[in-house]
């Protein structure tokens, strides 16, 4: 998967990601889709701002205030597939975006959302949304 926001990896970037996360989840449009949670694998990719970086600074300090956490992200994943049924993957992605974008750093977030056991002869079928920051 491509990062998100290569055409602006010049200006100030960093790109935070979570790979190839099997949750499982009620999701689908069909009643056995209704009935069981079936896996999902999620990816997250997010340009974010690095402000080490517009500072001119090679290094930065070395804490987690001034990064976007993955663990937090991990966290968002997990509650929104657990957070009940929903009919399609395109909406999972969408709140998975919405969720990271909640931290003003996040200027682009990239979302994979799969599902893993729908077709016998494909690994699986789903969808990427890219969604940006309003004020980016």
């Amino acid at each position: 998967m491509k990062p998100p926001g290569t055409n602006l990896s010049g200006s100030g970037l960093r790109h935070v990601f979570v790979r190839d996360m099997v949750v499982f989840a009620s999701v689908g449009i069909y009643p056995h889709e209704h009935q069981d949670r079936q896996r999902v694998r999620i990816n997250v990719d997010l340009a974010v701002i690095d402000d080490t970086a517009l500072a001119g600074q090679m290094v930065g300090a070395d804490e987690l205030a001034r990064v976007v956490n993955y663990e937090k992200i991990v966290t968002s994943v997990r509650a929104i597939a657990g957070s009940g049924h929903i009919r399609l993957v395109e909406t999972m992605a969408e709140r998975i975006a919405e969720a990271c974008l909640t931290d003003a750093r996040v200027r682009i977030a990239r979302i994979r959302v799969e599902k893993l056991d729908i077709f016998a002869d494909a690994a699986s079928a789903g969808v990427e949304v890219e969604r940006q920051r309003p004020d980016a």
